[in-house]
């Protein structure tokens, strides 16, 4: 299935991708994209509607968030063997985390805001996770029985936030808008192989990053593990999983986003997104 949250922001409803591409309501199955509709039990009651009955969404209705409810909103860093090089960074012997803030949340084609003051605001395209049950201490082999869904992060981070003030990557993460994800949550059993998934994002119609999930360091199954070593994972709780090459914080000389610049981006299987990059406001 391909799942949908719809309409203004904070007021989002929920919705199916039918097979003919359009918005299904699925309000009167369940109240949202959240929380326990990502459980098994979840998903199946969704399943099970019948979605020939649903009401048809507008085309021009505003796309949210694939996920609502969002409790924890947890990254990977350097966790592409490519990009690591790219940035000159030791390949990590066990996954680096930091914490995205819930607040930098939106939906995958609105506006992406620079910081007040930002010089080195950059464009990350990920591969997200979406857990769907509550685990700890949860086997590689059992990951995967976890995870409700995939959808697109544009993971963009501020570098000087992040590099040059104190080390604490998070300050350079979780700005306002920083969390563009969708445009859906695809549930596993449409995703063939996971750590084969095609990855691009183009700035300004110029494409920056090319990639595939297969050159992962630590793939989908070891990050949920690992991650649930050190915390309880809730459905509805969100891992980006890291970045390919063609940051700008790779290129010779560096490039940063500005005000009226475009970033469009994708990963099979699982849509795209576009958005505009606006002034601080």
């Amino acid at each position: 299935m391909k799942l949908v949250r719809f309409g203004p922001k904070g007021k989002e409803k929920p919705g199916l991708i039918d097979p003919q591409g359009k918005i299904r309501d699925l309000s009167d199955v369940v109240p949202d994209i959240a929380g326990a509709a990502l459980t098994k039990k979840g998903l199946a009651k969704i399943a099970k509607a019948n979605w020939k009955k649903l009401p048809v969404v507008s085309s021009r209705a505003r796309i949210g968030s694939c996920v609502g409810g969002v409790g924890n909103f947890i990254a990977v860093g350097l966790n592409y063997a490519d990009h690591a090089a790219e940035t000159g960074a030791p390949i990590p012997s066990e996954p680096i985390l930091f914490n995205k803030a819930p607040s930098c949340i939106q939906g995958p084609d609105d506006d992406v805001m620079l910081p007040k003051k930002s010089v080195k605001t950059d464009w990350e395209v990920e591969l997200a996770i979406v857990i769907g049950e509550r685990c700890r201490y949860v086997t590689k082999k059992d990951a995967l029985s976890v995870v409700a869904g995939f959808c697109i992060c544009n993971d963009v981070s501020e570098r000087a936030y992040q590099i040059e003030r104190g080390g604490q990557w998070m300050k350079g993460k979780g700005c306002e808008t920083f969390g563009p994800l969708g445009p859906w949550l695809v549930t596993t059993d449409e995703i063939a192989d996971v750590q084969k998934l095609g990855m691009w994002l183009d700035v300004n119609g110029v494409r920056m990053q090319t990639g595939s999930t297969k050159t992962m360091i630590f793939d989908v199954k070891t990050i949920v593990s690992y991650i649930s070593e050190f915390m309880v994972l809730e459905p509805g709780d969100v891992i980006t999983t890291g970045t390919p090459p063609g940051v700008g914080l790779g290129m010779k000389p560096p490039k940063f986003l500005k005000a009226g610049d475009t970033m469009a981006l994708g990963i099979d299987g699982l849509g795209v997104q576009k958005q505009k990059v606006i002034a601080w406001k």
